[in-house]
């Protein structure tokens, strides 16, 4: 480990399983204070680990303010929560398309907005949304729900990244495509990854791990000249 991020202070929402946790995982191996932020209970305990709803922005706010004054500061926020249905129109509830927006777009927001007077106060901040491939085209398994609320991902990432700027403060979105996690497999079956694996170019899904190396560049000083981009990890789907 190249400890690129000594003593950075982190915040990671959806950090139980999955690119929250890989996430979670490299950046302590960077030298980085994570505190890690989940709907779920920690399973191994720690002092640095919130459990709270990113859709609550009480639960969000005391959160933060707990790191703040236990560190004195905050330099990064990445938001991993999110929810996935693959329910079409005709069988959506109300309650189901506020759920995945609310997780998957209001918690990009809420958070954003808990640290960013924190990050302005200290001339320095760095912000990772997760979007997705859905939010460039339409969801692989999602519902619109879904595709509706990465779309929104990427809309609020721009719109953060030209008014933060000029605080010190970069915001990007990664947009993985399929990817080996909990959430992914709880959704499709083994045959149905099989043939989703044969078609795309790079014939395999991808791995939270590599994921996480693409955000621990993005956090990095290689580069903070970028603002504003959605990166894509995908193995090519796009080319298919």
């Amino acid at each position: 480990m190249t400890e690129m991020l000594r003593d950075k202070v982190a915040f990671i929402t959806g950090a139980a399983q999955g690119m929250g946790a890989a996430c979670a995982k490299f950046l302590e191996g960077e030298g980085a204070i994570v505190s890690r932020f989940d709907v779920q209970p920690s399973s191994s305990g720690g002092t640095n680990y919130y459990t709270g709803d990113v859709t609550c922005s009480s639960d969000i706010g005391s959160s933060v303010s707990q790191i703040v004054s236990q560190y004195g500061r905050l330099d990064i926020l990445i938001h991993a929560a999110g929810v996935l249905k693959p329910t079409g129109i005709f069988d959506m509830s109300e309650e189901e398309w506020d759920w995945v927006i609310d997780v998957n777009l209001k918690g990009a927001f809420l958070t954003s907005r808990a640290v960013a007077p924190i990050m302005r106060d200290q001339g320095y901040g760095r912000i990772i949304h997760f979007s997705s491939t859905a939010g460039k085209t339409i969801s692989t398994i999602g519902g619109c729900h879904y595709t509706s609320a990465k779309h929104g991902v990427l809309g609020l990432t721009r719109s953060l990244a030209k008014e933060l700027a000029s605080f010190g403060i970069t915001v990007n979105a990664v947009c993985p495509g399929l990817i080996d996690t909990e959430m992914v497999r709880d959704t499709i079956s083994r045959e149905t990854v099989k043939n989703f694996e044969k078609s795309f170019p790079i014939s395999r899904l991808g791995s939270p791990e590599e994921v996480a190396s693409l955000v621990g560049f993005l956090l990095s000083d290689n580069a903070a000249y970028i603002t504003g981009a959605a990166i894509d990890i995908n193995g090519g789907d796009f080319l298919a």
